[in-house]
């Protein structure tokens, strides 16, 4: 083999291996947690290989640590909290946790049911069953005195939400079903058998402090708020150092680029907007070489566009009533970006809205959204939707567009010459979006 054959081989195995291990770190922000048996095993061993490149990435440049060994890896992403926005409540109301895409999202209730569950599973045995899950919960629940969560399970749909929280421990692995089944649980006419696997387990929990350090009670005697309590969980001290500064001002950008479909300027710290303004192209740099993310720079912010489609769980356009629903919820209020009328939309006007698309998409929407009152679920359900891509907020009752929700605006056709060279999405910065 001669010096050019070996270059050029040589090329094609860091291509191969650039591929790899571009593969491998969007299996992590996709899954952060996998396990080396059983569904995730696959992903385990490609991420493995590739773990000594990708802990030093997450660390260095989003602050999150790769916990990698025999059994599981785990990626422990703090989440990226805007400035001023974005509180715990505000993420898991976008972003609801459930087991499988077509379960109901996760109530508040679930989300108590699920740290109860956590909590007893860490002192139980290596088998439990869900009856003696669920007699151990309310017990934990009522030596909790937890606020407003009344926990008996004497009721079907109080099994129900239980059941629902056992479902998605079974997705992430820290249970592992051995007989039986939830639904059996629900009607009250049998049980379940399940191992419980303690290296997931002990993974599971992503704090810069552990919840026993935080304080129970704030400046003025009362109980902290959960704003106050997350705060509390992954404050971090005092930077003394430039370094140190612009360090955590990178992980925070970083993460926020990663995780939120949108990154508006205007949700950003003056010092978050002078590093970003600073520092933007070798950060969506380093982004698009690890991930295959391409940047679309505007004027009101920075968004990473998947071109594969599958680092979401959140997709626009979708299919279904609701889906249909959201995108032409979306063109009405498209129209409003940009304009005077700045305090968005009021519900009212959506409500009434839907109602008339309602009757307009007959045949192709499901029956029940003919019923009177329907249209508030179906509103309910694009806001949200909505809000989780970054597309709109809420104020005061009034549903506020937000900059890149234009790109769903109607407008009249462009023809282009066919000769006119394309820009891609890095050569049209500092334009409003779109």
């Amino acid at each position: 083999m001669n010096a050019r054959e070996t270059a050029h081989l040589a090329t094609v195995v860091e291509a191969r291996h650039a591929e790899d291990q571009e593969r491998a770190a969007r299996v992590l922000l996709a899954q952060p947690l996998l396990r080396s048996t059983g569904p995730t095993s696959q992903r385990y061993r490609l991420v493995r290989r590739h773990a000594d490149a990708l802990r030093r990435w997450f660390e260095t440049n989003a602050g999150w640590r790769l916990h990698v060994d025999s059994q599981v890896i785990r990626l422990r992403k703090v989440p990226p909290l805007p400035s001023g926005t974005g509180s715990a409540a505000e993420i898991a109301g976008t972003h609801p946790a459930r087991a499988r895409r077509a379960d109901p999202p996760f109530t508040r209730r679930r989300y108590v049911l699920a740290c109860l569950c956590l909590a007893v599973l860490e002192r139980s045995e290596q088998q439990v069953s869900l009856g003696r899950l669920a007699e151990q919960v309310v017990m934990a629940a009522q030596q909790s005195q937890l606020d407003g969560i009344d926990v008996t399970l004497a009721a079907r749909e109080d099994r129900a939400d239980l059941a629902a929280v056992i479902r998605l421990l079974l997705e992430l692995g820290a249970l592992v079903r051995v007989a039986g089944d939830e639904d059996s649980f629900v009607r009250s006419d049998g049980d379940a058998l399940y191992d419980v696997e303690r290296r997931v387990l002990a993974t599971l929990l992503v704090t810069r402090h552990g919840p026993s350090l935080v304080a129970r009670a704030s400046d003025g005697g009362r109980p902290p708020d959960v704003e106050e309590l997350e705060q509390s969980l992954h404050e971090q001290g005092p930077a003394f150092t430039d370094d140190e500064t612009n360090r955590r001002l990178r992980h925070a950008l970083t993460r926020r680029l990663l995780e939120d479909p949108v990154v508006y300027h205007d949700e950003l710290s003056d010092a978050e907007r002078a590093y970003l303004s600073s520092q933007r192209t070798a950060l969506v740099r380093r982004i698009s070489e690890l991930t295959g993310l391409h940047a679309e720079v505007r004027a009101e912010g920075i968004a990473m566009v998947d071109p594969l489609d599958a680092l979401t769980d959140v997709r626009m356009p979708d299919t279904g009533t609701e889906g249909h629903v959201t995108l032409l919820v979306a063109e009405h209020l498209a129209g409003h970006t940009g304009s005077d009328d700045a305090g968005g939309v009021p519900k009212a006007e959506m409500h009434a809205l839907v109602r008339r698309l309602a009757a307009e998409h007959a045949p192709y929407w499901r029956r029940s959204a003919q019923e009177p009152g329907a249209e508030t679920a179906l509103i309910d359900a694009a806001v949200r939707r909505l809000q989780a891509l970054g597309l709109a907020t809420v104020v005061d009752g009034r549903v506020v567009p937000r900059p890149a929700l234009a790109r769903f605006a109607v407008g009249a056709p462009i023809l282009r010459s066919a000769v006119e060279p394309a820009r891609s999405l890095l050569d049209t910065i500092e334009g409003p979006m779109p």
